[in-house]
C-alpha cells in the first residue's frame, strides 16, 4: 500500500514499519505483489530485514535445546566417570559405609584418594593422608628412625616379618614392622586394611600409628610397649619368676582385647596367632595384644576357609590346622594355650621334655581332667610359684583352660565368656588392701558363668542349660562341708 503524502507536499508522511513487512514504498509507486515478495524474501539481502516471527521463535529454541542437549550431556559424563571410580574402588576391597566402632574419644577417620605408587601425586597426597590417628610415613623417614633398620634396633623376628625400634622427631617411640615380602598384598589392598585396622582402639590392643607403602615394601608402625612380651617373662632365662597376681592381670587384659576383635568390631576381626610372644606387656603388666592387623577378615560370614594356614604350631586349633577352617573358636584355642602356659609355666612345644609330653596341650589334658574330677590342681601348677597363689583364682583359670581347649569347636566358650570369668579373678586384684581370693567374690555359690566352664570342661553336650542342680554343686557342697576349698 502506498504512503499517502502531507496535504500540499510532495514528500510523503513516514509511518512506522509494521513487523513481517517490507519497508514503505515510496510514493506512487505501484504495490508490490505477491511474488515480488516471495522473490525479495528469497533474496540474501532481503533475508535480514524481513525475518518473520515464527523463523525467529525457531532459531531461540534450537539454541535453547542445544544447550539443554549438552548439560545433559555433561553431567551424563560426570555421572558416568563418578559411577566408574566407585566401581573401582568396590573392585579393590573397599567398603562404602563401613563403621568400625572405636571409643568415643577417638578421632573419626577422614576419607582418602587412592594414587598410584608411580604417580607423582602420590608422595604429596599419602603425606596428607590420615586415618585416625594413623598417618602415612615414607621410608626413607622410617629407614632414619630406626637407624637403617640396624641389628641394634631388632627388637625380633616373627613369621610376618621383623621388628625394630625407632623413635620419631617428637620423641615418641614406635615399632616399625617391615612385612616380609611386602606382605603379600597389592597397594589398594594394603591400603584398605590399614584403613580397618587403623580404626580399631582399645586398651589392651597394641595401637596402629601408621604404615608406610614404597615400591614392593610394606611397613606398619605401631606404639613401642616396653615392657617386652608375656613370652619373656614365662620362658626368658634369668628372668624372675612372673607373680600369680600379674598372670590374673594379664590372662584378663588379653581376654578383653581378643573379645573385642570378636565381638565389638564390625567387620570382625579373627587374629589367627594368638600366642603369649605376641602379647605385650607395658611397665604395670597390662597386656596388649599384638600383630592382629596382620590377620584376615571375617566379614559377615561364620567361617572363613583358607588355602594357607597361618599360625605358631602348639597353638594351632586342631579344625583349623587339619582342613583351614578358621572361627572365632580357633582364637579361643589359642588363648587357652595361653592360659596353660600361665598356669603351667611349660611353653607350648618343648622338644627338651619327655617323649610324648613335648606339647603342652597334649600333656595337660589328663591332669586338666583329674583336676576337675578331684580338685586336685599341684602337677599342673608352675612350680615355681611355690603355692604363692590362690587356689579359687587357679582352679577357676584351669576351668577356662579347659573349657578353651576343647577338640570340638563349637563346646568351646566365646572370648566374652571367658572375659567375665577372669575378669571374676582379676578384679580382687585391684582393690585397696583385699588380699586376692578373700573377697566375698569367692565365698558366694558359683555364678551360672562359673558353672557353664565347669560343665563345658567336663565335655557336658549341653552347656547351655541352667545347672543350678548340678552334680557338680552337689561335689562343691560336700567339699565345703569337708573342709576343701571353697570354689
Amino acid at each position: 500500500m502506498a504512503t499517502p503524502s502531507a496535504p500540499g507536499s510532495d514528500t510523503p508522511v513516514a509511518t512506522p514499519s509494521t513487523p513481517g513487512f517490507g519497508p514503505p514504498s515510496p510514493a506512487g509507486t505501484a504495490p508490490a505483489t505477491a511474488a515480488d515478495r516471495s522473490n525479495k524474501s528469497l533474496s540474501p539481502g532481503a533475508q535480514d530485514s524481513s525475518a518473520s516471527p515464527s523463523d525467529g521463535g525457531i532459531s531461540s529454541g534450537a539454541k535453547a535445546g542445544i544447550g539443554v542437549v549438552v548439560a545433559i550431556l555433561v553431567l551424563s559424563l560426570v555421572g558416568a566417570a563418578f559411577w566408574y571410580k566407585k566401581k573401582r574402588r568396590r573392585a579393590t576391597g573397599y567398603h562404602a559405609g563401613f563403621v568400625m566402632p572405636s571409643p568415643a574419644s577417638s578421632p573419626q577417620v577422614i576419607g582418602k584418594t587412592n594414587y598410584s605408587a608411580g604417580s607423582p601425586d602420590y608422595k604429596e597426597s599419602m603425606s596428607e593422608y590420615s586415618m585416625g590417628n594413623c598417618r602415612f610415613f615414607s621410608y626413607e623417614e622410617l629407614h632414619q628412625i630406626t637407624n637403617g633398620f640396624s641389628a641394634q634396633n631388632l627388637l625380633g623376628e616373627g613369621g610376618f616379618g621383623s621388628v625394630y625400634k625407632g623413635r620419631l622427631a617428637d620423641g615418641r617411640e614406635v615399632a616399625v614392622k617391615k612385612l616380609k615380602g611386602g606382605g603379600g598384598q597389592g597397594e589398594r589392598e594394603f591400603q584398605a586394611e590399614v584403613e580397618i585396622i587403623s580404626r580399631v582402639h582399645h586398651r589392651h590392643l597394641v595401637s596402629l600409628v601408621g604404615y608406610c607403602i614404597s615400591e614392593d615394601q610394606r611397613l606398619l608402625v605401631y606404639d613401642f610397649v616396653p615392657n617386652d612380651t608375656l613370652h619373656h617373662h614365662l620362658h626368658g632365662r634369668g628372668m624372675p619368676v612372673l607373680e600369680w597376681s600379674a598372670r590374673v592381670k594379664i590372662a584378663a587384659g588379653s581376654a578383653r582385647g581378643i573379645a573385642y576383635l570378636h565381638e565389638d568390631c564390625h567387620p570382625r576381626i579373627i587374629h589367627r596367632d594368638i600366642k603369649s610372644s605376641n602379647i605385650l606387656l607395658d611397665n604395670n603388666f597390662e597386656a596388649q595384644v599384638a600383630d592382629f592387623g596382620l590377620a584376615r577378615l571375617a566379614l559377615d560370614a561364620a567361617t572363613h576357609v583358607t588355602t594357607r594356614v597361618m599360625g605358631t604350631f602348639g597353638y594351632l586349633a586342631p579344625e583349623y590346622a587339619s582342613s583351614g577352617k578358621l572361627t572365632d573358636k580357633s582364637d579361643v584355642f589359642s588363648f587357652g594355650v595361653v592360659l596353660l602356659e600361665l598356669i603351667t609355666g611349660r611353653k607350648p612345644v618343648d622338644s627338651s621334655n619327655p617323649m610324648g609330653d613335648e606339647s603342652l596341650v597334649e600333656w595337660a589334658r589328663p591332669l586338666l581332667t583329674q583336676a576337675l574330677e578331684t580338685g586336685s590342681v599341684g602337677e599342673l601348677i608352675d612350680p615355681r610359684l611355690d603355692k604363692n597363689f590362690n587356689e579359687a583364682e587357679m582352679f577357676r583359670m584351669i576351668e577356662a583352660a579347659a573349657a578353651c581347649i576343647r577338640h570340638s569347636a563349637s563346646r568351646r566358650p566365646k572370648m566374652s565368656q571367658v572375659v567375665r570369668v577372669l575378669d571374676s579373678l582379676a578384679d580382687v586384684d585391684l582393690t585397696n588392701g583385699i588380699q586376692p581370693g578373700k573377697s566375698e567374690m569367692f565365698n558366694v555359690a558359683n555364678t551360672a558363668e562359673i558353672r557353664l566352664f565347669q560343665r563345658m570342661a567336663f565335655g557336658s553336650q549341653d552347656f547351655t542349660t541352667d545347672f543350678t542342680q548340678s552334680s557338680w554343686d552337689s561335689r562343691s557342697r560336700d567339699a565345703d562341708a569337708s573342709g576343701s576349698r571353697p570354689l
